[in-house]
């Protein structure tokens, strides 16, 4: 199972994703592209951030994650 929702954030369309695994806990997963570019350069792909008992909890965490990561990339 994935869950996917797309959002925009400071020239990014954010993708955060969750994956449940075998055990019952879900992986925060994140696909990040660049408005900008048509190229697979301006592509992102991000798999096991972390692990979390609720998928709400691995969406949550991916799109921390992306917003710290666009933000410090500048």
């Amino acid at each position: 199972m994935q869950n996917k929702q797309t959002q925009q954030y400071n020239g990014y369309a954010v993708q955060p994703s969750a994956h449940r695994l075998p055990d019952g806990s879900f992986s925060s997963n994140l696909l990040l592209e660049r408005a900008d570019s048509e190229r697979a350069d301006g592509r992102y792909q991000f798999y096991s951030l972390d692990y979390f008992t609720s998928e709400e909890q691995a969406l949550q965490h991916s799109t921390r994650w992306a917003r710290n990561w666009v933000d410090t990339r500048g």
